[in-house]
């Protein structure tokens, strides 16, 4: 499901491939799995106010992830509906931990990253992609679907009118035009998925560096989207 890993004072979270789940699709267990291992950072960070952190997530695999287990909801007794839309409400309160979490965050995307995915890699104060696998795509509207109202502010306080427009209402897969759109802080060359990670760790050393305080960085970026603080209660 998911591991961490502690190097210095950054926390590494890595999404675990497995048989049954190699794409990371988001469904209730993989989200209480990354919600429960974030509790056990903030805790961490909270017994230890004098002491700054930064937290990387990245995945193993091909994919960061592929987005919403919709397999998994049809595949529950009883209304798939009803299923999709416990996943969509548990992964809001996923984007609300990492908004809250008192740390610089970094996502470091070894690979595909499609709608939700995308979306939690967004949910990150650094967004870093590795140049020859790395994609970000929003699917929905090219499979018939309409985004939750929380995507929507997620986007709109993040990135740019023009760029959701082809985000968002074209389906455009992003790769190094990321960069150029502002989606993107850095694409890293590599031959394999390690560099990106790489990249995540020198970011997370350079901003621990000023030894900030967590609460307060945390507040600043409160500030900065009000709007999905809101959507996000």
């Amino acid at each position: 499901m998911c591991s961490v890993e502690k190097r210095g004072n950054i926390f590494i979270l890595t999404l675990t491939s497995s048989g049954e789940n190699d794409e990371h699709r988001l469904n209730p267990t993989l989200i209480t799995a990354i919600r429960s291992a974030i509790s056990d950072i903030k805790s961490q960070t909270i017994s230890a106010p004098q002491t700054s952190s930064a937290l990387i997530t990245t995945a193993t695999g091909k994919f960061f992830s592929n987005g919403f287990d919709l397999r998994w909801a049809q595949s529950q007794p009883g209304n798939d509906i009803n299923h999709s839309h416990h996943i969509v409400e548990s992964f809001k309160s996923l984007i609300a931990d990492f908004i809250s979490l008192p740390m610089p965050t970094i996502a470091a995307i070894n690979g595909h990253a499609a709608a939700a995915g995308f979306a939690l890699a967004l949910s990150h104060d650094y967004v870093l992609m590795r140049k020859d696998k790395g994609v970000l795509y929003m699917s929905e509207v090219d499979i018939g679907m309409t985004f939750p109202e929380y995507f929507n502010v997620l986007y709109r306080e993040k990135v740019g009118w023009k760029e959701r427009r082809e985000i968002m209402m074209r389906g455009k897969k992003l790769k190094g035009e990321g960069l150029k759109m502002g989606v993107i802080d850095e694409v890293v060359v590599g031959n394999n998925g390690d560099e990106v990670l790489v990249k995540g760790l020198k970011l997370g050393q350079d901003l621990l560096k000023k030894k900030r305080n967590g609460e307060v960085y945390c507040e600043i970026r409160k500030g900065l989207y009000p709007e999905l603080c809101r959507e996000l209660g």
